[in-house]
This record gives structure tokens, C-alpha cells and sequence, in this order.
């Protein structure tokens, strides 16, 4: 048990590297217009900007190799040297996206390497995320494992502002013709340096000690033999809030812009608002998982899915702004909750030999084909059925799901860890 002080040095080393994971995502997603002139260009701008979104989407596409690759490390070697490697892995992609030439200067090069940066960088958010949940719930006080789960979610949300907040200062203070020419890798360089930072921090990171005869010898097949039941419960679980993350984040900026006529600032500053609340909340959350129950908190979050999401949906079709900013706001509330209360539920789900895997599997893959899918989902829905309620009905679906999971999970707050 860690006193007080390392503990809090403890929280913030291990999850200040996913402020960097996510910072890095929201960047690239920000200036993916003018990286897709500089490495995809095209007389047509969307098929540049849809080439840029693409190796955006790769990201997700490689999560899977990631978390089967720091699950084993993570289970096998420990989840200390996971998270080095992770972070290190992160740092010179980023570092690598930030010096590399474009189209001009080397041709067909340029993106064949943008795309294979950004596999990397998703491989390392597959290990981060996961890896750093693991290490800092199985540290925690068994009083406080929601808490520090809350910080860790809180730094993803942290990670996202910081990128959006980054790319537009950055774009408001050189002006648009320096932005296209060189200011985009100026983002991009800072991420690197917050690598250096991690890395530093976790130089003293604690290890959570595991006997080797306690350790598999092959953690994904025995997390995917043995510990199927739960991974599917980890899934149903995660999947109402991936859902609706990338619904109310993604899909529905974009539908505020094209279909409601908002301007692009109003629709970023009322998602920037969103992700401002759920930094506050995350916490919050998480300290009320640790005194009432992970039970009681999901069945809270699962049953408002239920009830409110339709009639939010239909606040955001309304012109009113204020309308539009209760819905978004509503949803992040409940969405925020719903993330503090899967980390320490996936952690305490699986024993200790599997943890890091089969954590890993379940969550990226529901991210993989729910989560940044939806988007996708939500469009094909409308069009098919010309229903704009279409992407509501989805989600209440994933929250009906997660219901059931929830009715069945074993209760777990303030139980000691399988170690």
C-alpha cells in the first residue's frame, strides 16, 4: 500500500501519459484539413481531407494489434515496463509526424509513413489506456479504486482540450498561410516534449509485484479461453457509452454544422464545453462508485440512457442553442459517469495473471467496432430510414444491453483485487 503522497505522485505518473494519447488524437483530428493537402493532395479538397480522416481511422483499426501486444507485456513482463514502452512508442510517432516531409518533398513516401505513424500511435493508446488503468486500480486503496479511476478518465478529457485548445491557438496566432506552410508541426513537436515529461515521471513509477509462478505464460489465450464471460460482460458494459461518446462528439458537431446551420465555432465550443464537464465529473464519479457501489452508479447511468436519450436527441434537432447546449451537456454528464465506472469495473472483473489483457481486448474492441464506428452507424441509419431519431434508437439500444450486463455483475467496491 502506498502512503498518501507517492500515491498521489503514483496517479499522476501513471495517468498523465493518457493526457499525451489523447492529445496527440485530438490534434491530427483538428488539422486534418491541411494534413490532408500536405500529404494526400488532390485538385478535389474532400478527397484530401477524406485521405487524411482515413489515416486518422487507422488509428482505430490498429488499437486491436495493440492490446494484444501490452496485454502480453503487461501480463507477462509488468505493467511498468508496458507503459515506458508505450509512452516512448507515442513520443517518436508523434515526433516522427512532426518532421516528416510532405507530399512535395518525397511523393508517395509521405503518406505510406503518415499511415504508418499512425498505426503506432494507435498501438500505444491500446497499451496506455489500458496498462495504466490496470496499474493504478490494483495500487489503489480498495476505498479509493473509483477515485483514482476517475483520474484517469479525467485525463483523457484533459488530453482533448489540451489538443483542440493547442491547434487553435496555435492557428489564431501564425495566421492561415503559416499554418498550411509549417505552423501544423509546431503541435505536434510540443506533443513530444510531453512525451520526455512522462517518461521522466514514470523513471519511478512502482511496479505491481506478481510472483512468477502467478504470471501466464500466454495471457491473451488464456484471457480469451477462460475469461471469455467476462470480456463479453466488459464489452456490453463499455459499449452504450463508446456509443454515444462518438455520437454526441463526432456525429452530432458535424449534423449542428451541416443540417442545423451552426457555425463551426458554436458547434466546437459547445463540444469543448461537454469535455469540460466531463473532466469535472469524471472524478467526482468515481468517489461515488467508492461509496455507493459500481452496481447502483451503472444501474443509474444505464437507466438514463434509457429515459433521456431520445428526449435529448430531440433537443439537439431544435434551433435553440440553449436547447442544443442542455442536450450536449446532459449527455456528457451522463457519458463522463458512465467512463469513471468501466475502469475500475474492467479491472476488478479479471484476475490478475489475465488483467491487462483481457481488459485490453474487451475495451478496444468495443472502441474498434462500436465506438468509432458510430459515427458511420448513425449515418447509414438516416439514410436508410430517413429517421433522424435513428442514431437515438442505436443507443438506447446499447444502454438496454449494458442494463442487462450491469443486473449481472458481481459487486466489487471495496473487495480486495484477485491478486
Amino acid at each position: 500500500m502506498l502512503s498518501r503522497r507517492l500515491e498521489h505522485r503514483q496517479v499522476y505518473a501513471g495517468a498523465v501519459g493518457n493526457v499525451l494519447e489523447w492529445y496527440d488524437f485530438a490534434v491530427y483530428g483538428f488539422l486534418a484539413p491541411i494534413i490532408g493537402k500536405v500529404f494526400f493532395p488532390s485538385d478535389d479538397p474532400v478527397t484530401s481531407l477524406l485521405a487524411a480522416y482515413g489515416a486518422l481511422a487507422v488509428g482505430y483499426f490498429s488499437r486491436p494489434v495493440g492490446s494484444v501486444l501490452f496485454g502480453h507485456l503487461g501480463d507477462r513482463i509488468g505493467r511498468k515496463p508496458a507503459l515506458i514502452l508505450s509512452m516512448a512508442m507515442m513520443g517518436a510517432a508523434t515526433l516522427g509526424i512532426a518532421v516528416l516531409p510532405g507530399h512535395a518533398a518525397i511523393g508517395a513516401a509521405a503518406p505510406v509513413l503518415l499511415l504508418v505513424l499512425r498505426g503506432l500511435q494507435g498501438i500505444s493508446v491500446a497499451g496506455e489506456y489500458g496498462t495504466s488503468a490496470v496499474l493504478l486500480v490494483e495500487q489503489a486503496p480498495s476505498d479509493r479504486r473509483g477515485l483514482v479511476s476517475g483520474w484517469v478518465m479525467a485525463a483523457c478529457n484533459l488530453g482533448f482540450l489540451l489538443g483542440s485548445g493547442v491547434g487553435a491557438l496555435v492557428s489564431a496566432v501564425l495566421g492561415d498561410a503559416a499554418m498550411a506552410a509549417w505552423g501544423w508541426r509546431i503541435p505536434f513537436f510540443l506533443g513530444a516534449l510531453i512525451a520526455v515529461h512522462v517518461l521522466v515521471m514514470r523513471r519511478g513509477l512502482a511496479e505491481s509485484p506478481l510472483p512468477p509462478e502467478r504470471k501466464s505464460a500466454l495471457p491473451v489465450v488464456e484471457a480469451l479461453r477462460h475469461h471469455y464471460r467476462a470480456i463479453g460482460m466488459i464489452v456490453c458494459l463499455v459499449l452504450p457509452i463508446a456509443v454515444t461518446f462518438y455520437m454526441c462528439f463526432v456525429y452530432a458537431a458535424s449534423y449542428l454544422v451541416a443540417q442545423m446551420h451552426f457555425s463551426t465555432a458554436q458547434a466546437l465550443d459547445i463540444t469543448t464545453l461537454a469535455l469540460a464537464l466531463q473532466v469535472v465529473v469524471a472524478p467526482w464519479a468515481g468517489h461515488l462508485a467508492d461509496r455507493y457501489g459500481r452496481r447502483p452508479m451503472m444501474l443509474l447511468v444505464t437507466i438514463a440512457g434509457l429515459l433521456t436519450t431520445w428526449p435529448l436527441w430531440w433537443a439537439m434537432h431544435q434551433p435553440s442553442v440553449a436547447l442544443v447546449v442542455f442536450a450536449q451537456m446532459s449527455f456528457a454528464l451522463i457519458n463522463g459517469i458512465g467512463w469513471s465506472l468501466t475502469i475500475p469495473i474492467m479491472v476488478e472483473l479479471v484476475p490478475a495473471r489475465v488483467r491487462v489483457s483481457a481488459s485490453g481486448i474487451a475495451f478496444n474492441l468495443c472502441l474498434g467496432l462500436f465506438g468509432g464506428t458510430a459515427p458511420w452507424v448513425a449515418t447509414y441509419l438516416v439514410a436508410r430510414t430517413s429517421d433522424d431519431f435513428a442514431p437515438a434508437w442505436y443507443m438506447m439500444a446499447a444502454a438496454l444491453l449494458a442494463l442487462l450486463a450491469t443486473l449481472r455483475m458481481p459487486e466489487m467496491a471495496g473487495r480486495p483485487l484477485e491478486r
